[in-house]
């Protein structure tokens, strides 16, 4: 039965994937979640045959509750991604990022975001809060500008997914009313 929900929901995703407006997952009980590339790596039933994981990316889903989030967050200071400690990313094979090869293995990821532009910044620190525990160019790894849009939905929870991209995959945020997305060159 869990095997059926869980291709029936990825199936679903998909679809959603493939609709004009951007599609997350649906929210679960818990505020930390999980995103993986391909997107049809099983999260919690490791039988059959499945797709292995090439990028996860475990972060924290901060809710508006009707608050203007990103006029605070999109205001070009360094942002963790998300809520409680920053988010971490882990590559299973080596990938490039704005043209800096990155090995394979754990990163935590942060943006400098604002309206119309974001960057994404890849550290090497892990078991990180916020911004104000990396002095500045300590341990980057990487940064890359992504692309930024309107969402014509209002998105509640801060939500990342990736969708397949030439050359590679992109990491997809969504929160409020914007969709910024990281290039990854695999």
């Amino acid at each position: 039965m869990k095997r059926a929900l869980f291709l029936l929901t990825m199936a679903l995703a998909f679809t959603a994937l493939n609709a004009q407006a951007q599609k997350f997952e649906p929210l679960d009980s818990s505020p930390l979640d999980v995103a993986f590339f391909p997107t049809n790596v099983p999260k919690s039933d490791f039988r059959g045959d499945y797709a292995p994981a090439k990028i996860k990316i475990y972060y924290s889903r901060p809710q508006l509750k009707g608050r203007d989030m990103m006029s605070k967050h999109a205001n070009g200071k360094i942002w963790r991604l998300g809520a409680n400690e920053a988010n971490e990313i882990t590559f299973y094979q080596d990938v490039t990022i704005g043209g800096t090869k990155v090995k394979a293995g754990t990163y935590s990821l942060f943006a400098e975001a604002t309206a119309d532009k974001w960057t994404f910044i890849l550290h090497s620190k892990l078991n990180t809060w916020g911004r104000y525990t990396l002095a500045k160019g300590s341990k980057e790894v990487a940064r890359v500008e992504g692309s930024v849009r309107k969402s014509d939905d209002k998105i509640e929870a801060l939500s990342m997914t990736f969708e397949e991209a030439n050359g590679g995959v992109n990491l997809i945020v969504g929160w409020q009313n914007t969709i910024a997305e990281m290039p990854i060159k695999m």
